[in-house]
């Protein structure tokens, strides 16, 4: 019996406990919900509805503030030093009988000049009127009106141009102009974010505001094809919208500065329009250029080196067990010659001049054109299965 009356009395306590416990759960759940109620019913009760008007300003102020990032401040900031440029250039037209000699005996060389408009992009560069383009925009320009960010007109006046590079500097009558500082192409890093402007297809005539647009610097180094006489090497490439009419407009960085003039772009398909593949001029080397355009007018290039070469095909470099096809042989050496008076021989392989790569004859051509007479450039050439590095003169051109 006195079991029995301890295991009621053990059952007991047990219960009790157990009341306490689940009391103690269920009050602790109830007050943490009403916290919860409170704390939502105050964050959309009516009372904090803005009624005020200061208050609806300074929640605009802040949103306005948490939009801007350096890209917007940035813009800002160049926008101004952004200008649309209308050129009118005069061309030269040969009537098509005119290829034929025997017309030109009867009838003499028919050349006709017309009158061609053209647009295109520029950069202020200084305070006293410099401004920054592409020589295809305005190097042949008799006639070129620089459009300004509030609506203001100049006559622009060509200071020098160089086919070669495709770089042309123009320069107004003004002072005191917003002007964009230059950066250094050579610090720029891959995957870094960019800004283009510019006035594609005259748009800058609308409202007199540059176009924006934004990318990455997609690759630099790019060594491309020569168009019309101008070389392009050591491009940098971007996926910033170019399109036609940003030629001469400035690529930026997020700081700002000035790394590259955009000047050409790469399309697909037969389409005139941006695929995201456009190509800029290194600012470093624009800045080389126009100091020679500001001194002379233009870039002498009247020099010779003496050279025949040939592209490296898949026969010579098996022949002279070439991992590569890259490079170019020279295949001849003028007597007195710049190319003999740096000891370069018949056979030698061309694989670097300067810090250029050659991957063939037309590159070869393109970096050529980086350089003026007089200077002296440094070519690794692969000779007997050696290395070696020549230096060689680009001596004038005497008639």
């Amino acid at each position: 019996m006195s079991k029995f009356k301890s295991v009621i009395l053990t059952s007991s306590v047990t219960l009790l406990v157990a009341s306490v416990v689940f009391a103690y759960f269920y009050f602790q759940g109830k007050n943490g919900n009403q916290d919860i109620e409170t704390y939502d019913n105050t964050f959309t009760s009516p009372d904090t509805v803005i009624t005020h008007p200061e208050d609806r300003d300074d929640v605009n102020q802040e949103i306005t503030v948490s939009r801007q990032n350096i890209l917007t401040k940035t813009v800002s900031r160049v926008s101004s030093a952004v200008v649309g440029i209308n050129v009118t250039a005069i061309r030269e037209y040969r009537d098509p009988f005119s290829m034929d000699p025997l017309f030109r005996y009867f009838f003499g060389d028919r050349v006709y000049k017309q009158q061609v408009k053209g647009l295109g992009s520029g950069t202020i560069i200084s305070p006293d009127g410099y401004i920054l383009t592409n020589d295809h925009v305005a190097g042949n320009g008799v006639e070129i009106i620089v459009t300004m960010t509030d609506g203001t007109q100049y006559n622009a006046e060509i200071v020098g141009t160089d086919q070669s590079s495709d770089i042309c500097l123009l320069k107004i009558n003004a002072d005191n102009l917003p002007y964009i500082k230059f950066g250094d192409s050579d610090s720029i890093l891959i995957g870094e974010w960019v800004i283009a402007l510019g006035n594609p297809f005259g748009l800058f005539d609308i409202n007199d505001k540059p176009t924006v647009t934004v990318g990455v610097i997609s690759a630099t180094g790019m060594n491309l094809n020569s168009v019309n006489n101008r070389y392009y090497t050591n491009m940098i490439q971007t996926d910033a919208a170019i399109n036609g009419g940003n030629s001469g407009g400035p690529l930026v960085n997020s700081l700002g500065e000035l790394i590259a003039m955009n000047t050409l772009i790469y399309t697909a398909g037969g389409s005139s329009g941006n695929i995201g593949v456009g190509f800029a001029i290194p600012v470093n080397k624009v800045r080389r250029i126009i100091d020679i355009l500001k001194r002379a007018g233009s870039v002498d290039r009247n020099f010779w080196t003496g050279l025949q070469i040939q592209t490296i095909d898949q026969n010579i470099a098996d022949y002279f067990n070439l991992r590569t096809t890259r490079g170019v042989i020279i295949t001849s050496v003028q007597k007195n010659s710049p190319a003999e008076r740096a000891g370069l021989l018949v056979r030698d392989i061309v694989l670097e001049v300067d810090r250029y790569r050659i991957n063939n004859d037309a590159t070869l051509i393109s970096v050529l054109h980086e350089f003026q007479t007089g200077d002296t450039v440094k070519l690794k050439i692969f000779r007997d299965n050696q290395i070696l590095t020549k230096k060689m003169k680009l001596e004038r051109i005497v008639k």
